[in-house]
């Protein structure tokens, strides 16, 4: 349509053109109508009912043809639509249609009908001069077209089901030991706007042509991942080997973590974006730090100072027990060392250790630490003990000897201790619980706590935290010949955790101990060496007062026994009062005054019988 009209304007145009011409030529404006109005009429009669000569469309001459005969000749001359050649192209794939299958046709009649107006539409003037122009110079049309965009829509969308793909993200998985991986796929996806505009513009040119398809293309995150499977192959490939950096003799280790348990371990994550997105390879750290925390057992250690004894003859110390230098595995920072090492395709890897020095090493002096002379020693006897109770002694007092305790401190008793138990040396023997005595592990560490707190106690040092026994044992009263009811009130029991014994350093030296044991005369030795501040202890004791008769004997069935077999578990002990003063002097000035005050508890015979066991028969035997 815009075509025709911008051919009638040129046509007007002409028209008056060549009136103007006329014009000129100075003929009379009478003369010229009649001429044109002659003229006129003798041309529209000699081509009634036909195209004026020098019409063309699309270059097809249809001067003096009808209508029917231009639409015959239009059909046989256009042959665009029907046999042009439109050829689609991505890459090394074609797709090939005729504009007639991508909706454009072309209408023969409509264009001959436009043809035979031409000349025959506008004022009489233009009308002729039009056909004057026709004739003389030639008018050639452009084709009118119909264009279905529906159609080559539905044929450009064939293609894109052919093209078009989505993206795809490479993926790494684990199946066991067994590494699998997908790579990745870039998306494409046909523009089918931007295509249809392209063959639009061809079919403006009435011309066959290759259209390169749009494709717009979406890049996966990932693309590939076959160097991150390389990695985890690495990781799996060999056990993972930890240690001890410069172990000496006597440490744990080394571990090995098969390749089974690493691929258990193991955490494949994608992050980032678009970009800079990646698989992390690496061990979870919580599943690392979960197996490394499972070896603190093994690795950790506390720091020990040197142990020492002090040598009366050279008044020097020498050491017994080498210091110790505490160590702590840092879990976490070793599972980031773990990971560095495996990325960089090593399979071996020290732990991470917190390192505690020891406040005294091997080397130092008894100057330094103020320890010069014996300050206090006290021993305790216990004939008549098991073989039970002597070994928890010996065991106890053992942990004593040659330990240092720092000038100011509270020194715990049960803090050294530690664990009482079979696992630790100890067996059973006969102790004081729940009111009765039985039988438990640990029977005769209080043998150790009573020389300990006398020790304390006569060397002056304030006692911080003390707890008597519930009845007199015999055992504490011993001399080393007889027994002395004076010593009654000086004993202490400990058991750990509950019940502790706790005194105080309270002079500005150090306070080496020495424990010995010595099995022939049933004797532990308890020893304090540091440097003696002049003071010196003064005590009084009231004696075994308020004394109350044991109760008479209680006499138990035990089913676990056979008939008349009877069995003595607790023995008799006196019920009784004691108070211990203490007073410590310095320069004749007191220093510290304290009071010890024990109630003992009246205690009965108990013996234990079998079902059946007559009563009679049972008192005869107690009385034996």
């Amino acid at each position: 349509m815009q075509a025709n009209r911008s051919q009638s304007k040129k046509q007007n145009n002409y028209a008056l053109g060549m009136f103007q011409a006329i014009a000129a030529l100075g003929i009379g404006s009478t003369l010229f109508i009649f001429v044109f109005i002659l003229f006129s009429i003798g041309f529209g009669a000699i081509y009634a009912g036909e195209i004026y000569p020098g019409t063309s469309v699309a270059g097809i001459d249809l001067s003096g043809l009808s209508q029917e005969e231009a639409t015959r000749r239009l059909d046989q001359g256009l042959p665009y639509p029907s046999q042009g050649q439109i050829v689609f192209q991505d890459g090394s794939q074609v797709w090939t249609a005729k504009p007639v299958d991508l909706g454009l046709s072309q209408d023969s009649a409509a264009n001959a009908q436009l043809a035979f107006q031409l000349g025959r539409i506008g004022n009489p003037l233009s009308r002729l001069f039009i056909r004057l122009d026709a004739w003389y110079s030639g008018q050639n049309m452009l084709p009118q077209f119909s264009y279905d965009e529906q159609k080559a829509q539905t044929f450009i969308e064939k293609i894109a089901l052919q093209i078009n793909q989505p993206a795809v993200e490479a993926t790494l998985k684990l199946n066991g030991l067994e590494v699998n991986t997908t790579p990745g796929q870039v998306g494409r996806e046909l523009d089918i706007l931007a295509t249809l505009a392209s063959l639009s513009n061809l079919f403006q040119s009435q011309s066959d042509g290759i259209i390169p398809l749009t494709i717009k293309e979406k890049t996966p995150e990932i693309l590939d991942v076959e160097p991150q499977a390389q990695i985890v192959r690495r990781i799996l490939s060999a056990p993972l080997t930890l240690s001890i950096k410069d172990a000496q003799s006597g440490d744990p280790g080394p571990w090995s973590i098969p390749p089974e348990q690493l691929a258990a371990m193991l955490d494949i994550r994608k992050t980032g974006s678009m970009g800079d997105a990646q698989y992390i390879i690496e061990l979870d750290e919580e599943a690392l730090t979960t197996y490394m925390t499972s070896l603190t057992p093994q690795i950790d250690r506390y720091a020990a100072n040197a142990r020492f004894i002090f040598n009366d003859e050279t008044r020097k110390l020498e050491v017994i027990q080498p210091a110790v230098i505490g160590r702590t595995l840092e879990a976490r920072a070793t599972a980031r060392v773990i990971n560095q090492q495996l990325q960089n395709g090593e399979h071996s890897a020290t732990l991470s250790l917190a390192i505690q020095k020891p406040e005294i090493g091997d080397d130092v002096t008894g100057e330094q630490l103020g320890i010069t002379e014996l300050v206090s020693s006290h021993t305790s006897y216990f004939r008549g003990s098991s073989n039970e109770r002597l070994q928890n002694i010996k065991t106890a007092a053992s942990n004593f000897h040659g330990l240092l305790v720092p000038p100011g401190a509270t020194f715990s008793m049960a803090d050294i201790l530690g664990s009482v138990s079979l696992d630790t040396g100890y067996a059973e023997a006969w102790i004081i619980f729940g009111g009765r005595t039985i039988k438990g592990v640990g029977g005769g560490v209080c043998q150790v706590s009573t020389t300990l707190f006398r020790t304390a106690f006569f060397g002056g040092y304030p006692i911080a935290e003390r707890h008597p026994h519930a009845y007199r044992v015999g055992y504490y009263e011993q001399t080393s010949t007889s027994f002395d009811e004076n010593m009654a009130g000086l004993d202490a029991t400990v058991f750990v955790p509950v019940v502790d014994f706790k005194f105080v350093n309270d002079r500005p030296y150090w306070l080496l101990m020495e424990t010995y044991y010595y099995p022939n005369s049933r004797s532990l030795t308890w020893k304090f060496y540091s440097s003696s501040d002049g003071r010196t202890v003064e005590w009084q004791t009231s004696g075994v007062q308020n004394v109350v008769e044991a109760p008479d004997p209680v006499f138990e069935e035990n089913p676990e026994l056979a008939k008349d077999e009877v069995r003595q578990v607790d023995w008799e002990a006196e019920g009784a009062d004691v108070s211990v003063v203490r007073t410590v002097y310095r320069d004749g000035q007191v220093i510290l005054s304290d009071t010890f005050v024990t109630q003992y508890r009246p205690w009965a015979d108990i013996y234990q019988y079998g079902p059946g066991t007559k009563i009679a028969k049972l008192i005869k035997l107690t009385k034996k």
